[in-house]
């Protein structure tokens, strides 16, 4: 018996792996995280399967209900949105299966920082403009922030912000990323990013809220960063016509010439 943790993609059905529906399909029991897992996706658990949304449950419940499975020989299918690795409470239960000695595995999902790029068609990562992404939030009642991770401290390095968990708090964001950024710089509120209702909301750290108005209050993604004007930056080496590179040699005094992968035999027909 194995507890399946599956990260469920960031709301579109068809963003579930491979992977992850397959197992899905496998487990005679599926725990699900409530509103933020589409129902769509439960279409792959099998003809009978017990499927408990865990949305109401505290983790004692939780572990109750895979308890009552490990009893029985059955595995869990066990859904979290996005990727299970950040803010997906995964860390906590996978502790006491541990302590149970209870079996796990982990199923990668699309997170939903990289969702909302796509939504807005930019990479977050643009030559001499940004090459780090930061995924971070801000304090709330779930969890505090460690004493080094502020926003401030981040701005500081000119990175892409990816602030999850934080609309609420937007006024914060805004007066904590202005003194670093300037207050033109672009800002993308992303709310409910691949769902059906998808809403993009673009501005800058000076009129973002005035944008925004009301009717956001959760589930949406904050990104800042001048990466996000997707201009004012130069092409990479990377397709350049001159870049010396393993899979592109300009010269037989390339060190990189007589270079194959491991195993690959130089073809001298």
């Amino acid at each position: 018996m194995t507890v399946h943790f599956i990260g469920a993609g960031p709301g579109a059905p068809d963003l579930l792996t491979l992977r992850g529906r397959d197992i899905i399909a496998a487990c005679p029991v599926c725990l699900y995280a409530g509103s933020l897992v589409p129902e769509a996706i439960l279409a792959h658990c099998p003809e009978g399967a017990r499927i408990v949304n865990t949305a109401p449950m505290d983790l004692d419940a939780i572990l109750d209900e895979i308890r009552a499975a490990h009893d029985k020989g059955q595995d869990v299918a066990r859904l979290h949105s996005g990727d299970l690795s950040v803010w997906s409470a995964m860390g906590e239960q996978m502790r006491r299966l541990r302590e149970l000695d209870i079996p796990v595995s982990v199923t990668p999902g699309v997170p939903a920082f990289a969702a909302a790029a796509a939504a807005l068609g930019t990479e977050l990562t643009l030559p001499g403009l940004a090459q780090s992404v930061v995924l971070t939030r801000t304090p709330g009642r779930a969890s505090s922030m460690p004493e080094g991770e502020t926003l401030s401290n981040f701005a500081a390095t000119g990175a892409t912000l990816a602030i999850h968990l934080s609309i609420q708090n937007l006024s914060r964001v805004v007066a904590d990323l202005s003194p670093a950024y300037g207050t033109d710089c672009p800002v993308a509120v992303v709310y409910r990013a691949s769902w059906p209702d998808e809403r993009i909301v673009r501005g800058t750290l000076g009129d973002i809220e005035e944008a925004l108005g009301e009717g956001i209050s959760r589930t949406a993604l904050i990104l800042v960063g001048p990466a996000l004007a997707g201009e004012g930056f130069a092409e990479s080496c990377l397709y350049a016509a001159g870049y010396d590179r393993r899979y592109r040699p300009q010269s037989a005094e390339s060190p990189w010439s007589g270079w194959r992968p491991e195993g690959e035999e130089r073809n001298n027909g």
